[in-house]
């Protein structure tokens, strides 16, 4: 598990519970001014998960408006990036004479240097979301570029947008998958594609540094293929197509993550038969048809393959997983 820290507001007396969160989003963020009408008996929760120098915070709350002001800008200014990705319920941003609403579909970008009002919840329940906060100093792009950011309307739907979406909403469900020294090597992969994200907004992915494309780079091509391993013509040459590059470029892409495309497709689609064949909704499903839905469409290949892998043929797992007796 990622190192986190946790808050929940039913841990303090409800006269403490909204100065606290107050200060526990200043500290997270940057200093705001909040308001929210349920202020004498406030609910929210935040999970801060430590990514090295980027943080992530699965977040609740009641409804109630963040207020970034030029006043506080002058008082202090840590010069970063928050991204929103609302889960449950929609973001309202008002920047000067601007304003824009946002929700599952969409990131909201605040940028600490510039005013900002963000109303977030309604009276129906607690709205809920991710928050990613990243210094500007760590995007390998211009200034003028990050300082653009919070202007741009980006989608969760496709592209980066989508790989950052589902990586933030990944880490809201749960790090249980990951170690502490997790932490900076995701870090990492947020930067990349924060940047991608804001560069190919911005059409200036050439000021990307070459580094930091070939990673986004694979970045998308292990999103396509988590989506296509149900595909048995899922091949390095249908993958390279996909992408418009070559299939020497595809491998050495590879090469250089210390695996091959093959190798990787395969112990992705072994993955997903094995969890399947443990999950007991699954359980009536033979064995080749969970095969066959991960893109193992001989049974005799797939199980010699299971065993070679998990040291155990997939029927005695599958027992093992159930309780069954042999």
């Amino acid at each position: 598990m990622l190192i986190e820290r946790v808050f929940r507001s039913e841990d303090l007396p409800p006269a403490d519970r909204f100065d606290s969160w107050r200060e526990l989003v200043g500290q997270t963020h940057a200093p705001l001014e909040l308001r929210s009408d349920h202020w004498a008996d406030f609910r929210a929760s935040q999970r801060l998960l430590d990514l090295g120098a980027v943080s992530v915070w699965p977040t609740a709350f009641q409804p109630l408006c963040f207020r970034r002001t030029p006043k506080l800008i002058r008082q202090s200014d840590p010069e970063g990036l928050h991204i929103s990705l609302p889960l449950g319920g929609a973001l309202r941003a008002v920047r000067g004479e601007e304003e824009a609403v946002y929700g599952p579909d969409s990131l909201c970008v605040v940028d600490t240097s510039r005013p900002v009002d963000i109303h977030g919840g309604d009276d129906v329940g607690l709205h809920t979301g991710v928050g990613l906060e990243v210094p500007k100093a760590l995007l390998p792009l211009p200034r003028n570029q990050s300082d653009q950011a919070a202007r741009l309307r980006l989608s969760a739907q496709d592209g980066f947008g989508f790989l950052l979406a589902q990586l933030l909403t990944q880490l809201a469900r749960g790090t249980n998958s990951y170690q502490p020294s997790d932490g900076p090597r995701l870090g990492t992969v947020v930067v990349d594609l924060v940047s991608a994200l804001i560069a190919h907004a911005l059409d200036s992915g050439n000021s990307l540094p070459p580094e930091t494309r070939r990673q986004a780079l694979v970045l998308r091509i292990r999103a396509f293929v988590q989506q296509h391993l149900h595909d048995p013509h899922l091949t390095p040459r249908a993958i390279a197509a996909a992408h418009h590059i070559s299939i020497s470029y595809l491998h050495r892409l590879f090469q250089e993550e210390d695996d091959t495309v093959t190798a990787w497709i395969r112990s992705q689609r072994l993955e997903r038969v094995r969890r399947d064949l443990a999950d007991p909704a699954m359980r009536a499903i033979p064995i080749y048809a969970v095969a066959a839905r991960w893109g193992f469409p001989r049974a005799a290949d797939f199980t010699r393959t299971f065993r070679t892998a998990y040291g155990i043929p997939p029927r005695d797992y599958r027992n093992q997983a159930h309780g069954v007796a042999e």
